[in-house]
């Protein structure tokens, strides 16, 4: 399987770090995780408040972004934007399965959109590719119902047209992570002006999560960019 961005995109200057983790675990709740989720939201809720949010350097960079789109980022959040907020506002970060988990804690700590992907759901496909959407094309979201989206939309999306994530804001029911998940496509969601260093720094917190809490085995990773690709492959 090959990742890459599309040449339409090479305008927005966008970077993916992108992983793949093998036999994980994630059917069993480690304990080390709850004091891991309690310490991010204790460093949010004394180091944030949502009026200074939209100031922060890599939220004012992301909403940006959406705002260069088209988009408005008050009504469509960047992914870990929308976390912080949910600290922020008493709620606490969701408790859906212990991948998911670690992904959103990266995500709150890093400041950037996280995506995680079952391999299993994807199967076997040529290529992933992120580039911009058609009008009218069908997306899933994560626990809503079908929705159209527009060209000034960008998707990550398999070669047969399956889009796996809305960028840098939402994931697809169709490959969402579960208990039963062990091999996870990892996509830390980089702009223009975010540093690879801060992306790979994030999804090597994950992998390392991973591997100590998880049982999981990283198969690969690295940036991906207008210039460079990724290419694994996982065994049947």
């Amino acid at each position: 399987m090959r990742i890459f961005i599309h040449s339409s995109l090479s305008d927005l200057e966008l970077s993916m770090a992108v992983g793949v983790v093998v036999g994980v675990n994630n059917r069993v709740n480690p304990p080390e995780l709850s004091k891991i989720i309690s310490d991010v939201e204790a460093n949010v809720k004394g180091s944030m408040s949502i009026e200074s949010l939209k100031d922060d350097e890599l939220i004012r960079l992301y909403r940006n972004f959406y705002w260069r789109l088209g988009i408005d980022p008050t009504k469509q959040r960047p992914a870990q934007e929308a976390l912080i907020r949910r600290i922020l506002k008493g709620d606490g970060l969701p408790r859906i399965n212990p991948l998911v988990d670690i992904g959103n804690v990266a995500s709150v700590k890093y400041k950037v959109p996280i995506g995680l992907y079952d391999l299993r759901r994807i199967g076997q496909v040529e290529y992933i590719v992120l580039r911009r959407a058609a009008d009218g094309e069908l997306f899933t979201p994560l626990g809503s119902p079908k929705m159209e989206l527009s060209r000034n939309q960008i998707v990550l999306a398999t070669n047969d047209g399956r889009i796996l994530h809305v960028y840098p804001y939402r994931d697809s029911e169709l490959t969402k992570v579960d208990e039963f998940t062990s091999d996870v496509l990892i996509v830390v969601a980089g702009i223009k002006n975010v540093n690879d260093n801060v992306l790979l720094n994030a999804l090597s917190e994950i992998e390392a999560l991973c591997e100590s809490l998880l049982n999981g085995k990283v198969l690969t990773h690295g940036i991906v960019n207008n210039s460079r690709s990724l290419e694994f492959n996982i065994k049947a």
